[in-house]
């Protein structure tokens, strides 16, 4: 970056972090210093700026490299039925006393490009909720929910995405629900009917509704300690009592200030609010 030493950078950070709270209204006081300085300094050398002061220029004055910058600095890795073994619990033990309700609302936070949100979808058909539940499926990143409100997953991934679906105790055909379009695949109507995207930024927004299952994988493990308490108690102002809370494979509830009100499943990061 041009720069004389890492305390000069981490401080030139520090400003281009303020002028996106002050611009656009998007607060990463929270985030993990490390991995957002490296993926910052990444997207500096990828766009090949001579200056930071250039950097910065650009940052304030363009919304529409703004959106760039944001794509670049959060992180936006999903599969459909990533860790089969969690979506197998879902499946077993979590969706069959949710369908005991009259109607179900889950949220996928932090959605990334939706295939979370499409494989809960799937899970609901399978199991004949699908038409009295809604799944809010939300992201930081306006640019990432574009793309997956479109539905559309590039076809060399549902070879994998199938084996996840398979392992996970599916046992349908999972090309039935998706049509090939050239290198695309496109889910199916049904899939995608029952899920609304909407951008929602944790660090700064209030509870919009209330849950009786709420997911957010792999995101947390990206936030300060202060910053996980404060989306900790959002989640537990969210869910309603008897919920379900999903995290992902390296977070916990534990050592956390809401943990005395939830006990754990045996098999899965899942907790059930207990009171």
């Amino acid at each position: 970056m041009n720069l004389d030493s890492t305390e000069k950078s981490d401080e030139q950070i520090e400003i281009l972090l303020s002028d996106a709270l002050e611009k656009y209204g998007y607060d990463f006081t929270g985030y993990s210093r490390a991995s957002l300085k490296r993926r910052i300094m990444r997207l500096y050398v990828l766009d090949q700026f001579v200056s930071f002061a250039e950097f910065r220029y650009k940052l304030r004055t363009e919304p529409g490299y703004f959106k760039r910058f944001l794509e670049q600095i959060t992180i936006n890795v999903t599969e459909m039925f990533r860790d089969p073994e969690f979506y197998k619990t879902l499946r077993k033990e979590v969706l069959p006393k949710l369908g005991t309700y009259p109607f179900i609302r889950i949220w996928v936070a932090g959605c990334s490009t939706g295939e979370e949100a499409y494989s809960i979808s799937i899970l609901l058909k399978e199991l004949n909720f699908l038409k009295k539940s809604l799944i809010y499926a939300t992201d930081i990143n306006s640019s990432v929910l574009e793309k997956a409100a479109q539905a559309m997953i590039p076809l060399s991934k549902m070879k994998q995405y199938s084996e996840n679906y398979i392992a996970s105790g599916g046992s349908e055909n999972f090309s039935d629900y998706y049509a090939a379009n050239y290198s695309l695949a496109r889910l199916n109507d049904d899939v995608k009917a029952k899920i609304v995207f909407s951008t929602h930024n944790l660090v700064s927004e209030n509870s919009f509704n209330e849950f009786q299952l709420i997911l957010c994988r792999n995101v947390i493990i990206y936030f300060d300690r202060q910053l996980q308490t404060n989306v900790f108690e959002l989640f537990d102002n969210s869910l309603e009592k008897f919920g379900y809370l999903a995290l992902g494979s390296k977070e916990t509830l534990d050592f956390s200030t809401i943990s005395k009100k939830y006990k754990r499943l045996d098999s899965a990061k899942i907790w059930q609010k207990i009171r």
